[in-house]
């Protein structure tokens, strides 16, 4: 779908690599730029998943021969992608206003926690952080329990690097039609908090608490995890009254008159501690065959792996394991395309090849616009 446009993305962590990553897989010419002479961040590999599908030149922003290499490939781009703090691309000569005079069609996308101009805009914080504060993570546990989130989904993902795609994407389009770039802030404060809008909508009806496990999706008997008798988990959500008629179906509960009272709250805590004891009695995946295929919204929980070996996957091939990583697939998928996966490339590895692409188009900053 993005054939012909191209991405220059300054290395980061997390959030802007992974904004990168999805519009590599899209079909975008994704350039990296690496730190010429830095480490691998600790804890990530040498050709991380999140580089795949991209192209990378390994500059020192510091070196006036190399910021000008920069500043020749802001020219020629569509979008730029960087995760540093607030200051630090105009410290380096590489403000919005700089690039704009450069490139004025450029969509300069910057993905930061708290944002660009907040009272914590220059503090560190990561993903629980930013999420806590936006008040994405109140819902995020059970009562009395302390709330926590799968790592990095809600805020350095949802919140974040989903955001800065889809403001790059409306900054794109809006450059071909008037021929003007803008400043994507994507801050991760502000989109996690922009996720919670269609939980918040259940407040217009009283369906939403703030004392956790009284609303309607944070508090049922119907709408939780429970644990199995071999330590594994069940996921059961079934909502619609018809979805629960079904589930009591299944567990041989359609006759009993508490269970028959979906939405009484007073009763959700004694009828959350009767479906514990139902689902402690069996493993996994006995829960998992007896509720397989049935329309009562209920699911086992997968790791990875398990997901990877599971029949959906062999269905959709949404987990896949290349050279003996494993990784999901691009998504969303379109019908006039497939999608391969690509190979992560080395840190500067394509660094001559771009170079070459200056001498054989002669672009340079002064010419661009």
């Amino acid at each position: 779908m993005l054939n012909g446009y191209r991405i220059l993305e300054f290395e980061g962590l997390g959030p802007a690599p992974f904004a990168a990553m999805l519009l590599a897989d899209m079909g975008a010419d994704v350039i990296t730029v690496h730190r010429k002479g830095q480490a691998v961040t600790p804890g990530m590999p040498e050709r991380s998943v999140l580089d795949r599908g991209k192209r990378s030149i390994d500059l020192d922003l510091k070196d006036a021969g190399d910021l000008e290499i920069a500043k020749r490939l802001i020219a020629r781009a569509d979008g730029l992608i960087e995760g540093f703090r607030p200051g630090v691309m105009e410290k380096l000569g590489l403000s919005p206003e700089k690039c704009h005079a450069l490139n004025p069609k450029l969509v300069y996308g910057r993905m930061t926690g708290w944002g660009q101009d907040s009272p914590l805009s220059g503090a560190a914080g990561h993903d629980l952080n930013y999420i806590a504060l936006s008040g994405a993570l109140w819902y995020a546990s059970q009562p009395g329990q302390p709330p926590q989130t799968p790592a990095t989904l809600v805020g350095d993902i949802g919140g974040g690097a989903l955001y800065l795609v889809a403001g790059l994407l409306a900054g794109l389009l809006n450059a071909q039609k008037t021929g003007e770039g803008t400043v994507v802030d994507a801050a991760i404060y502000d989109g996690s908090a922009h996720m919670m809008n269609l939980l918040m909508s259940l407040g217009q009806t009283g369906n939403l608490s703030e004392s956790r496990g009284q609303s309607l999706l944070d508090g049922p008997h119907w709408s939780r995890t429970y644990t199995c008798a071999d330590g594994g988990f069940v996921t059961v959500q079934c909502l619609e009254p018809k979805f629960y008629d079904l589930f009591l179906q299944k567990l041989g509960l359609s006759e009993d008159p508490d269970f028959q009272q979906q939405y009484n709250r007073a009763i959700w805590p004694a009828l959350t501690q009767r479906l514990t004891e139902i689902f402690a009695s069996q493993p996994r995946d006995h829960w998992a065959d007896l509720f397989d295929g049935a329309d009562a919204c209920v699911a086992p929980v997968l790791s990875p792996t398990e997901a990877h070996a599971h029949p959906m996957n062999t269905a959709r091939q949404t987990w896949r394991s290349t050279d003996g990583t494993l990784q999901a697939a691009a998504a969303p998928r379109f019908s006039t395309s497939e999608w391969r996966p690509k190979p992560s490339p080395r840190r500067g590895e394509h660094r001559q090849d771009i170079l070459n692409e200056f001498d054989a188009q002669q672009v340079s900053p002064s010419s661009s616009g």
